[in-house]
């Protein structure tokens, strides 16, 4: 059976500008045809409008629960960013692979890409599932459906493998996150007569100032998890805009703000203290001076940490394929927490760092990306049943 390198298929992934703004369904169209002529059926999961796609497929015996491959296919923008290379077309230079989403993630679907034939060949007692995504980046939004289809299904898989860039480290565990906006309606009047008027951005600063201290008590020592960086959850505001001019009290005001939640802790009660300070504290203040004013809150993305067990079945399949026990956390989020949601326990591993995603002149090294193709081929050994460990 021909084989395709990881390197070439790397290429051709990157040459797609799947931003997660923009479709996805041209890089998804290139896996699929590529799939099937390999011999592979693949199903996509559209998002309602039609414009972007998940897909999944199975190679290998369809009456059981196997391993699943996730990765997710959009990236984040190059707007703005001091590129020396074109972003969108693979460059290699002194053993670097650079490109937009080459290390998040691309590098490590093209691995998996590469490994189909593998696969095919071996005679797997166990499957393997190939789980390709969209929206990762805006808030894991373009996984849920897919999940929610196959945990209709006989059949649950047994464990996920999400190949986030980690230096082919193992990983177990990374915080959740709840993102809001808070939208502060005041009550406008002539800055010369302010007391008249409900200052939207002052009060906005009071609810920020109550999320510092939220934060501050969430930092105290005995909530600390030493396995994460920082060790304890964190609140922080990041975008603001209200007013319109100096000398008018501004009306509007909004802001949001983060919360990055260990596991075990539910970030929404970080809300739910914000809500209760602004109805307790702040609405009847306002209302005193104008009846229609108020605060709200509205979600604009969530997902859940993750925190696998380290004595469990993903943990030990993980050692076996990174031929390390050296288990840690990552600070950024993964689709991860959502898998295990959906009762699949999760590993994340993956070729490349993440201290070059999300920046200019973003690569994984071809050093990284073979290992991960001889990661994988370990994998197929394993379904085989050569290295049984479940």
């Amino acid at each position: 059976m021909n084989e395709v390198s990881s390197r070439d298929l790397l290429e051709r992934l990157v040459g797609f500008a799947t931003v997660s703004w923009d479709s996805n369904l041209e890089l998804i169209a290139f896996i699929r045809d590529y799939l099937s002529g390999l011999g592979v059926e693949s199903e996509l999961f559209y998002n309602p409008e039609r414009t972007k796609a998940n897909l999944f497929a199975t190679i290998g015996p369809r009456d059981r629960g196997g391993v699943v491959l996730s990765g997710h296919t959009d990236v984040v923008p190059v707007d703005g960013q001091a590129w020396t290379v074109e972003p969108f077309r693979l460059t290699e230079r002194e053993g670097r692979l650079y490109g937009r989403g080459t290390a998040d993630m691309k590098g490590f679907i093209a691995s998996v890409l590469a490994a189909v034939p593998v696969f095919l060949e071996r005679p797997l007692t166990l499957p393997v599932h190939l789980a390709f995504s969209y929206d990762e980046e805006v808030g894991c939004l373009g996984v849920r459906p897919m999940l929610a289809e196959l945990e209709k299904r006989p059949h649950k898989s047994r464990l996920c493998l999400i190949g986030e860039p980690t230096e082919l480290k193992p990983v177990l565990g990374h915080k959740g996150k709840l993102a809001m906006r808070c939208e502060v309606q005041g009550a406008a009047c002539h800055s010369a007569y302010a007391p008249y008027g409900v200052n939207a951005i002052e009060y906005a600063a009071r609810l920020i100032g109550k999320l510092g201290e939220i934060g501050a008590e969430l930092a105290r020592p005995e909530l600390h998890d030493e396995r994460f960086d920082p060790p304890f959850s964190t609140v922080q505001t990041g975008t603001i805009k209200g007013g319109r001019a100096l000398n008018i009290v501004p009306a509007e005001c909004e802001f949001d703000f983060e919360v990055r939640a260990l596991p075990g802790f539910d970030a929404q009660q970080v809300a739910d203290e914000l809500q209760a300070f602004a109805e307790d504290e702040l609405v009847p203040r306002m209302r005193r001076v104008q009846a229609d004013t108020g605060i709200s809150l509205k979600p604009l993305s969530a997902y859940p940490g993750l925190a696998t067990p380290p004595d469990g079945e993903a943990a030990r399949l993980l050692a076996l394929l990174s031929g390390s026990t050296e288990f840690g956390t990552v600070a950024f989020g993964t689709e991860g927490g959502l898998f295990d949601q959906a009762g699949i326990p999760t590993v994340v591993c993956g070729p490349g760092s993440m201290d070059q995603g999300h920046k200019p002149d973003e690569f994984v090294s071809l050093e990284q990306l073979l290992a991960c193709d001889v990661m994988l081929r370990r994998l197929a050994l394993y379904l085989q049943g050569e290295e049984r460990l479940l």
